[in-house]
């Protein structure tokens, strides 16, 4: 038994378990098929807020760039969904038939050779991660291994967003431009717009971030986590050890950089779309806030940190049009300022010592006090208080 304890506290899975249970049962009958997916659009931003765990709180390196490898796994899911959606006979219009929309109106006359892999869905699905784990290699192996890192590491991601932007935008006829990819509506001749697939995708996307919370945990849980936060605290202790630091560094970022393509791809599937204003600086920005506000050592809470701030943008966005930025602004500072670490660290810091001390107070209350038992008394031995007879008392008597 105390095995078994041992083992779900080592892997956090009772926090894993309420997790699903809120993902899987009460949000779905709690909340409409609207509202639901926009919960599934938000969790697909969860996947980019785990990897930002493992590269920022357990690498210490971090990265203001994770839209990049969003929008590539994204793209890569949108470009075979835009073909399908291209087919001779819905685009029997067009001056060119069989090409997506965005080609015909500017002048493309054949598919271009880059997009023709991208009929096959199982070309697609290996691109979702690959790509962005390839281009996430290139970068980190030419930073690391020169040891660049710290801020200068952030502002180099935060160039390479502002540079696939350009080139996503300048590059209309191949990319769609800044409209990005439209009218994605069909997996394999599935209509991804009915209510049952959004309801199916949506059970997809929850499985694959408990998939992903489970792989992060067990590499936190094994000896390359252990040798993540002593390279976060004292890596010139690490590399004197004779351990490459950069190696390490480079598989966290690559890790990172797949779990933002699986996001970006499922994001294509629920939403439908895919267009460059997910790859700039601002949303890679706005997806360091999500790691932050759940706590960037928790995985659990990165999720939590994406749904409360996105649910607080659409909620503000409706309710105060006029001053939503501003208080999603007051939202970001007042929690950081409140609390440095995140929701996981009001927990571990706050509630967890609460709770915990409460527990202790009902169980020392349900014990009844022990009764006492009386100690048994000596007979008391009464002494007379009259004088005793001397001796010229005695003569005198006789």
């Amino acid at each position: 038994m105390n095995a078994l304890k041992a083992w779900i506290q080592r892997y956090q899975l009772a926090s894993l378990v309420l997790l699903l249970v809120l993902l899987a049962v009460v949000l779905p009958l709690s909340l409409d098929i609207f509202r639901l997916n926009l919960v599934g659009k938000y969790l697909t931003y969860a996947f980019v807020a785990i990897g930002l765990v493992m590269v920022w709180g357990y690498g210490g390196v971090l990265s203001l760039g994770q839209g990049v490898f969003f929008g590539l796994g994204g793209y890569a899911m949108a470009m075979f969904l835009k073909l399908e959606a291209s087919d001779p006979v819905s685009t029997a219009i067009q001056s060119t038939p069989g090409i997506p929309d965005f080609m015909d109106w500017n002048q493309i006359t054949a598919l271009p050779a880059l997009w023709v892999p991208f009929e096959s869905l199982p070309f697609a699905l290996a691109a979702v991660v690959a790509v962005p784990v390839l281009l996430a290699f290139i970068i980190s192996f030419a930073m690391f291994k020169r040891r660049v890192g710290g801020v200068y590491f952030a502002i180099i991601t935060q160039a390479v967003a502002l540079i696939l932007t350009v080139l996503i935008i300048g590059q209309q006829g191949y990319t769609g431009g800044v409209n990005g990819m439209t009218d994605l509506k069909t997996l394999l001749g599935w209509d991804t717009r009915t209510d049952s697939a959004k309801y199916i995708l949506y059970y997809v996307c929850v499985a694959l971030l408990m998939g992903a919370i489970v792989l992060c945990r067990w590499v936190q849980t094994s000896k390359l986590g252990t040798l993540l936060l002593a390279m976060r605290d004292k890596e010139d202790r690490v590399r004197f050890s004779g351990y490459d630091v950069a190696d390490f560094k480079i598989f966290t970022f690559c890790l990172a950089a797949a779990l933002s393509g699986i996001g970006g791809a499922l994001f294509s599937l629920q939403v439908g779309f895919m267009s460059p204003s997910f790859v700039g600086i601002v949303p890679s920005i706005e997806m360091v806030i999500y790691a932050a506000v759940g706590g960037r050592m928790s995985l659990v809470g990165a999720v939590y940190g994406t749904l409360l701030v996105n649910a607080g943008k659409t909620y503000f966005s409706e309710s105060f049009p006029d001053m939503w930025l501003f208080l999603m602004a007051g939202l970001f500072v007042g929690v950081t300022m409140a609390f440095p670490m995140g929701l996981a660290g009001v927990w571990e810091e706050h509630v967890k010592p609460w709770w915990k001390g409460r527990r202790q107070a009902l169980r020392d209350a349900a014990v009844p006090a022990p009764h006492a038992v009386p100690t048994p008394r000596t007979p008391e031995v009464v002494v007379s208080t009259a004088a005793a007879p001397t001796l010229p008392d005695v003569a005198r008597a006789h």
